[in-house]
């Protein structure tokens, strides 16, 4: 049997790609013309030869079969109505602010765009930090209708509470705003306590304090025991600018990850975005802890931005978990696979020989272990990430033959053809064995009619921000983090 034309009817197929990436003890092993299994929901057989069976068969021929991609951290509802504009250097705290005076129905056709996207691209698992209470509930909409694997959480202090104290020239606004965050923490558990384990356990929400500098130990202790009640883990922000480690260092003496340390935050499974400004040295025990991931988000702050590059070849050095994310602009976490290897390289090359940090040279593996196996691993996960029997059927396939990413004939080594390649060479996913994109195809939603609600949402918010003068002045070079984000 084979099913070419659309998705196999029955709950159990098999998979048979020119290229399998497998694994073998978390080890990933490549299998050349192997076959995967699939009954229900997981992942029964994995062979390096056909497999038999009179069950409908899809050939994905050019094809590498991979564990479904993990993204580690995204604000999915921020990511299209940005795209294009900040890169340029202008505010996107004015965007971003538009987003939550959205209705409802604008910001759920908005995140569904962004959603969309991710899982084009292979991305069937998503740690989401959604920018407020009202953005985390859109998502959850989307990610039950679509059939996503969301670990997604509010991010606390939100949007609406966030930037006076974010961006307060006084202490005293973090100090006094702690009741007010603590409420803002238990109006959030009493939603995902709801929520946690819909799905058939594909809905995790988890905890997600916005960053060092904008909490305080009482709110942190807060975050720590709604994080246990939950049982899915803490993200947050970390060493994301100078001003951040200088409050830090300021008001409790130490850097920000031994602040978090100081209070426990790592015996709670943690991952951590960004760590621009992170003492790898100093702090290299904390990096070790098997509770502690870095999520690496190389496009982070647009294409282009001139932002510093991000710790990853100190973090692989080091030993540290390393995942990747999207961060906010882009939603293509193939793209984002070959910009952790290239920007990656282009640190170490540069930084190495001066370096008093020891410095690994990140290559492809690196990336797509980030991309998968990592990520799981640090959500406490052995049944995602991975393609073994077993698992979760969280898988997608990637063309790395056609024009423009391979050579015409099936690649000797085809990870590297990855780095050739984007979101549109995905041509399946699957998520809990169903099939959300087919030969390329979105089945979760009608794509033309996505884009075209959330270009409607993106169009009245942009008229918004020109009635402001958002627009106005020639575009320029963004000026480095954090001042592009500045109001």
């Amino acid at each position: 049997m084979s099913a070419e034309d659309g998705p196999p009817p029955a709950r159990e197929f098999i998979l048979d790609a020119d290229w399998v990436l497998s694994h073998d003890d978390d080890t990933p092993r490549l299998l050349r013309h192997g076959s995967v299994r699939v009954r229900d929901d997981r992942i029964v057989e994995v062979s390096d030869r056909r497999l038999v069976g009179n069950v409908p068969r899809v050939a994905l021929k050019g094809q590498i079969l991979l564990p479904g991609l993990m993204t580690a951290h995204v604000h999915t509802a921020a990511g299209t109505a940005t795209r294009g504009t900040v890169e340029t250097g202008r505010s996107a705290f004015a965007a971003l602010d538009s987003i939550e005076q959205l209705e409802d129905e604008e910001l759920e056709a908005l995140t569904a765009l962004n959603v969309a996207e991710l899982v084009r691209s292979g991305c069937t698992t998503h740690v989401e930090m959604s920018l407020s209470l009202r953005q985390f509930e859109a998502h959850v909409r989307v990610a039950r209708r679509y059939g996503v694997r969301s670990y997604a959480g509010a991010m606390i202090p939100g949007w609406p509470r966030l930037g006076p104290i974010w961006h307060r020239t006084d202490d005293r606004e973090l100090l006094d705003s702690t009741a007010a965050t603590v409420a803002e923490i238990e109006q959030y558990v009493a939603v995902a306590s709801g929520l946690n384990g819909a799905e058939d356990g594909r809905i995790r929400p988890m905890m997600m304090p916005h960053a060092p500098d904008t909490h305080t130990p009482e709110t942190l202790a807060a975050t720590m025991d709604a994080a246990r009640s939950l049982g899915n883990g803490i993200h947050i922000h970390v060493a994301q600018s100078e001003s951040e480690v200088a409050s830090v260092q300021r008001l409790w003496g130490m850097t920000p990850l031994r602040w978090l340390d100081s209070l426990g935050l790592f015996s709670e499974r943690v991952l951590a975005a960004h760590l621009w400004y992170a003492d790898v040295e100093a702090d290299r025990d904390i990096l070790l802890r098997d509770t502690f991931t870095y999520a690496h988000c190389p496009s982070s702050l647009g294409a282009g931005a001139s932002n510093a590059t991000q710790p990853l070849p100190e973090m692989l050095a080091c030993g540290a978990n390393v995942a990747l994310g999207h961060d906010t602009h882009s939603n293509d976490l193939v793209e984002n696979l070959k910009l952790a290897v290239l920007d990656g390289r282009a640190r170490y090359y540069l930084l190495n020989e001066r370096s008093s940090v020891p410095m690994r040279m990140p290559n492809p593996i690196d990336a797509m272990n980030a991309a998968t196996i990592n990520t799981a691993n640090g959500l406490g996960r052995d049944d995602i990430g991975r393609i073994q029997v077993g698992a979760k059927a969280d898988l997608c396939s990637v063309d790395v033959t056609g024009l423009l990413v391979g050579v015409g004939t099936t690649p000797r080594e085809p990870l590297n053809h990855l780095l050739y390649a984007n979101g549109l060479s995905v041509r399946h996913v699957i998520t809990d064995g169903t099939f959300q994109v087919f030969h390329g195809r979105l089945l979760i939603d009608d794509e033309e009619r996505v884009l075209e609600r959330a270009g409607a949402v993106v169009e009245r918010m942009w008229e918004r921000l020109e009635r402001q003068g958002w627009f106005d002045g020639e575009p320029s070079f963004p000026a480095r983090w954090p001042h592009t984000w500045k109001v």
